[in-house]
């Protein structure tokens, strides 16, 4: 039997947050929110590409862990996420050395796998559109100066597109797409071998 959800807040607890160190189960949740938050597992496998015998031992981590609800219906086990529907599963991240920060660490080791993957099976595809203003092919990593202001309009235009991509499929939206990005302060002069050495 699934654990009852304890809370709809960012999950900070670092055993939860492991669940999602897994690129097949940050795909499941990717997918089922793409799909409006709930789903049957034949519906989520049919979507994934999968088979559902495959996707049983994940979604039961899932649910046990309380990031999902599962319910039986008819039709069969139905998941869902644990925040309210139009809402999206959020970690809440405490830098530092702490079990935390690892397990936070590890989910963005995974969604940069997952990042490959889809990135990979799609250039492999000669349809998909690389160029122009429906460019849906893309990768790339930028490094840069910016100051309070420049920070506050990044953070501000990837909250909009995180908007644009969680809103529901319709007729008119009806291309799923993935974007994964990852916005991390760097050191602006490492440290050089040799160079206490030399002090």
């Amino acid at each position: 039997m699934a654990q009852k959800p304890k809370s709809h807040g960012p999950i900070e607890n670092p055993k939860e947050i492991g669940l999602l160190a897994s690129p097949t189960r940050i795909e499941i949740v990717d997918t089922l929110e793409s799909m409006g938050g709930e789903a049957t597992v034949a519906e989520l496998a049919a979507q994934l590409g999968r088979p559902a015998d495959g996707l049983y031992y994940h979604l039961r981590q899932l649910a046990e862990g309380g990031l999902l609800i599962e319910t039986a219906t008819p039709e069969g086990r139905r998941y869902r996420t644990r925040v309210p529907a139009g809402e999206r599963l959020r970690l809440r991240y405490k830098p530092g050395r702490n079990a935390n920060a690892q397990a936070v660490g590890d989910v963005a080791a995974s969604v940069l796998r997952v990042a490959g993957r889809d990135f990979k099976r799609a250039i492999a595809d000669a349809g998909a559109i690389a160029e122009g203003p429906l460019r849906e092919l893309w990768a790339a990593r930028n490094k840069g100066w910016v100051g309070d202001a420049e920070l506050a309009e990044i953070n501000r235009l990837l909250v909009r597109i995180n908007a644009l991509l969680h809103r529901p499929r319709t007729t008119t939206r009806n291309r799923l797409v993935a974007l994964s990005w990852i916005l991390a302060p760097v050191d602006a002069k490492p440290a050089r071998r040799g160079s206490a050495a030399k002090r």
